[in-house]
């Protein structure tokens, strides 16, 4: 378990910082909390409210590009948690779930889901361990190559 200072110092020396949480582009929230779980809505590459990448992995995207894509749906995730309940009531990542916009023929959506579930192990440690679906999909959002949404166990 992570205490509520590591999750901080592990983004300083990353040299991250938590974003303004994105605004829902629907009829939703970014997070909800049902009893110790805190469930986020699938969150989108977004950096200062433009996409990093646009298109499909295996196509326009390589694998890299993808990855870190993932990783930064994976932090607008954890911006959205801490919106809800604070960073420092996370007890662990319980799962993450990674769409990937996949050209024809590509199978590697494992690696690129990697960008968000390894950023996750970097910030909370061993908290940071989940189980994990990596789904193709042929579309998403704003032809975002990547959308990643988790489940937080939260104090």
């Amino acid at each position: 378990m992570t205490s509520g200072t590591d999750w901080q110092a592990n983004l300083d020396r990353l040299g991250l910082a938590l974003p303004a949480v994105a605004a829902p582009a629907g009829a939703y929230i970014p997070a909800v909390r049902t009893g110790a779980l805190v469930y986020t809505a699938g969150q989108l590459p977004f950096v200062d409210g433009s996409l990093s990448a646009t298109g499909k992995v295996g196509a326009e995207v390589d694998v890299e590009t993808a990855a870190r894509a993932a990783g930064l749906c994976a932090l607008n995730a954890l911006a959205a948690v801490h919106d809800l309940v604070g960073l420092e009531a996370v007890v662990r990542i319980v799962k993450v779930v990674g769409f990937v916009a996949s050209a024809p023929g590509f199978t590697d959506q494992p690696l690129v889901v990697n960008g968000a579930s390894e950023l996750l192990g970097q910030i909370f440690g061993a908290a940071g361990v989940h189980a994990r679906s990596a789904v193709g999909v042929a579309e998403l959002p704003k032809n975002t190559p990547v959308e990643v949404e988790l489940i937080a166990e939260v104090r």
